[in-house]
């Protein structure tokens, strides 16, 4: 994700890999979005993003698809798509919609209920939110300083998930009596 979040064509993720971490961040002199938030599952993926240039979301939602798409080809020669249809984005326009989006994408895994080995496939960056993080790859003062503490937030993100979860039942409840 961060290898392509570039303004300038990057090349060969294979020929980045060599390159030492300072050479590395010299190439990334200009950003196309900001992560807020993210979450890596198994078989699909969501980001909060903020858009830095013009067309930014747009741009590196290319470059993340078909670069990884010609990586991942390569790697293990095949050919063909890796990802169904274009990605799909919403325009988040209020407050309350980015803190409640921010606890469904960093707790997707849950949302969807993972588990086993399906759950440690599973990445997010619940813990840049909720511990003291190696490395801090979001942008995550836009969340966090509308709380007293990683805490309050925790607090706040699980107790949406219940409202989440609750929610998600209530509609496969109606599905299934329509079916029915």
């Amino acid at each position: 994700m961060d290898e392509f979040n570039t303004a300038k064509p990057i090349g060969s993720i294979y020929e980045i890999s060599f390159l030492d971490s300072r050479a590395r961040a010299k190439r990334k002199t200009k950003r196309l979005v900001k992560f807020i938030t993210y979450c890596l599952n198994s078989n699909h993926y969501h980001f909060i993003l903020q858009q830095v240039t013009n067309g930014g979301i747009s741009e590196f939602m290319k470059r993340l698809g078909g670069g990884y798409t010609w990586y991942f080809n390569n790697k293990y020669n095949r050919s063909g798509v890796l990802f169904q249809g274009t990605f799909k984005s919403k325009h988040v326009n209020t407050n309350e919609y980015l803190l409640h989006l921010n606890a469904y994408v960093n707790l997707n895994d849950r949302v969807h209920r993972l588990g086993g080995e399906t759950a440690k496939l599973c990445k997010s960056s619940w813990d840049e939110y909720t511990k003291k993080a190696a490395n801090d790859f979001c942008e995550k003062q836009i969340i966090l300083r509308q709380f007293q503490s990683k805490h309050e937030y925790k607090k706040f993100a699980e107790s949406s998930l219940a409202d989440i979860l609750e929610k998600k039942q209530r509609n496969q409840e109606l599905d299934d009596l329509l079916l029915e």
